[in-house]
């Protein structure tokens, strides 16, 4: 198939977008990829990028086209608004001519905003191409949750937008089970929606690290908890700062691998609370890389602010901290809950609760080395299961082919 890509994000950009094409390419499709100037997560245009380019270059063989766009900065405010709409406009105007020719299908990664849509929309409808979304956010519905839009009538507006491009939708794919009754609540008239969970990649595996590898240097002595992703908003992690406060003569460390919107604040309130004996920050590392410090854990934080949106949402990073086998700390609710307590992968304390988050980890701490041991393996056993990445691809490579026959 030839398969025309729209996402916000992409390489090198961290986002299991990357490893889809990769997937594609490894079936043969011939993939092209719309995207954008890449400044996720820190805020600032990826070195070797600017307004001058790249705009065009080769991913595992992917034709991948890039377009301009205003990096988002450190805040969420009026700049990261104007990343998205930088995006769409620029999306509208040259998606027609850098992408050229005829594709057999259109498909769109859509974490927030759903906008994201709206070139691939105008491709469908110059290329005469049927369309598939993979919907990672729920929309509206993280708009409110997050605070961003407090406005009755825009939210209105927002949910009006979200069944206009879901009925344009030939296929709706959705990461978590319960973001079904959602989508059609939204859009009652919704074509078809299947579930296509995000998946656990193939690198990331339980490493055995040696004794004088580097990265044990880097890790503090003690009973090591390790969150590794986005440092942002909705992972709630000020609520991280409060338990290390509470748990400073425990013999617990705290590891933040990563960047974000909320790194700077989050190691300015560690410094001001003198917490840097027990809370460390190490800053982004590549994404092959990570395995071998999760697996230096003793355990795993997944965590994301308490709402009725997010209790929907399966966090990306819990299918790659149940991959590599080691037990999780999960302050979460709902979908991401009900998966560590079925896979019996860890311990699930409330969201957003400080008291509860300190108590899971001595929960953790007083355990037997070999029953965490066995929280890893059946972690490791469920991801195997349920987010293997090959059968996963192999189901959506069916639907897509259903679809463009249908179609055609």
């Amino acid at each position: 198939m030839r398969i025309l890509l729209v996402t916000q994000y992409f390489w090198p950009e961290s986002f299991r977008v990357n490893h889809l094409v990769q997937a594609w390419r490894d079936l043969g499709h011939d993939v092209t990829v719309l995207a954008n100037m890449p400044s996720y997560p820190a805020g600032r245009t990826f070195e070797g990028y600017s307004w001058r380019g790249p705009y065009r270059e080769t991913y595992f063989g992917a034709d991948v086209r890039r377009v301009p766009t205003l990096p988002r900065g450190r805040r969420r405010n009026v700049r990261v608004i104007l990343t998205y709409l930088s995006f769409i406009a620029n999306g509208l105007v040259l998606a027609p001519f850098v992408a050229r020719g005829r594709f057999d299908a259109v498909f769109v990664y859509a974490p927030s905003p759903i906008t994201v849509a709206l070139p691939a929309l105008l491709m469908k409808r110059l290329r005469g191409t049927p369309m598939a979304i993979w919907v990672q956010d729920l929309w509206p519905d993280n708009l409110a949750s997050l605070g961003i839009v407090r406005s009755p009538l825009l939210l209105r507006m927002a949910t009006a937008l979200g069944r206009w491009i879901y009925r344009r939708c030939d296929l709706v794919l959705v990461q978590s089970a319960a973001f079904e009754a959602p989508v059609r609540r939204v859009c009652p008239e919704v074509a078809k929606i299947r579930l296509l969970p995000n998946w656990a990649d193939d690198f990331y595996r339980p490493e055995t690290v040696e004794p004088d590898a580097p990265e044990r240097r880097e890790f503090p002595e003690g009973f090591t908890v390790v969150f590794g992703g986005n440092l942002g908003s909705a992972q709630a992690l000020e609520v991280v700062l409060d338990a290390a406060a509470m748990l400073r003569d425990a013999g617990v460390r705290w590891v933040f691998i990563g960047d974000g919107n909320q790194r700077t604040a989050l190691e300015s309130e560690s410094r001001s609370r003198g917490l840097d004996d027990v809370v460390r920050f190490l800053g982004w590392r590549p994404e092959t890389t990570m395995p071998r410090y999760l697996s230096l854990a003793d355990a795993l934080l997944v965590s994301l602010r308490r709402n009725e949106s997010f209790a929907s949402t399966v966090p990306a990073k819990l299918q790659t901290s149940l991959a590599v086998g080691r037990p999780i700390l999960a302050a979460l609710e709902g979908e991401g809950a009900r998966i560590v307590r079925d896979a019996r992968a860890g311990v699930v304390v409330e969201p957003e609760n400080a008291r509860a988050l300190a108590d899971g980890v001595r929960a953790l701490m007083t355990a037997s080395a070999e029953a965490r041991a066995e929280m890893g393996r059946s972690g490791r056993a469920y991801a195997t299961t349920h987010f293997d990445r090959a059968t996963l691809v192999a189901q959506l490579d069916r639907w897509l082919r259903e679809m463009t026959e249908a179609r055609a």
